[in-house]
């Protein structure tokens, strides 16, 4: 940890709660996955395409969201929009087979999966513990490259794969945001001790 605090750090730790609200969702669906693994291929997809949309409205809020001076960060803002194409492209098309939801899913967890390692690589000089987003990244990267791997899963063990992966990702991310909240008090009791 240096002594400086960067800009994206602090924009990020302020917005900890948009953060905590995808963890949140994230563990929610999984959940649902869970109690209801007999759910219907439709009712899955409508819940994928629905957290999707979420997941990619707090990325956007998270990443936008910024006093004057500040830039947005554009990882964030990427995943975001991953996020939410994800989920327009799966509500748009409810009808799509098992297997291209699975390669919908797929790619959109590797793909928002390096985005989160880039930017846990940009917090790791600000604040400590910045593994839980690395680890979210790691974890979603690993989590697509098992769907694509082994697309010929049964639809019972793609439910129960997606409701592992939801819970585990959203509990690193509130975990995470935690963090950032923490980080967030110490700088600000720092701040009036400089003045």
């Amino acid at each position: 940890m240096n002594g400086t605090v960067d800009i994206d750090t602090a924009r990020i730790a302020r917005n900890w709660w948009a953060i905590a609200l995808r963890g949140v969702a994230a563990m929610i669906f999984g959940i649902l996955t869970f109690v209801w693994p007999v759910i219907s291929l439709a009712v899955l997809i409508l819940l994928f395409g629905w957290y999707a949309l979420v997941d990619g409205v707090f990325s956007i809020i998270a990443a936008v969201r910024r006093h004057p001076g500040d830039e947005p960060r554009w990882a964030l803002l990427l995943e975001g929009v991953v996020s939410i194409a994800a989920g327009v492209v799966t509500l748009i098309w409810p009808g799509l087979t098992a297997l291209v939801l699975l390669y919908v899913i797929a790619a959109w967890a590797i793909v928002t999966g390096a985005l989160k390692v880039i930017a846990a690589i940009r917090l790791r000089k600000q604040i400590e513990r910045e593994w839980w987003l690395a680890a979210s990244g790691v974890l979603s990267i690993v989590f697509g490259g098992l769907l694509m791997a082994f697309p010929g899963a049964g639809a019972l063990a793609l439910v129960l794969w997606i409701g592992a992966w939801a819970v585990v990702l959203g509990a690193l991310l509130v975990g995470l945001a935690f963090r950032l909240r923490s980080w967030r008090a110490k700088e600000g009791a720092r701040m009036p001790r400089a003045a």
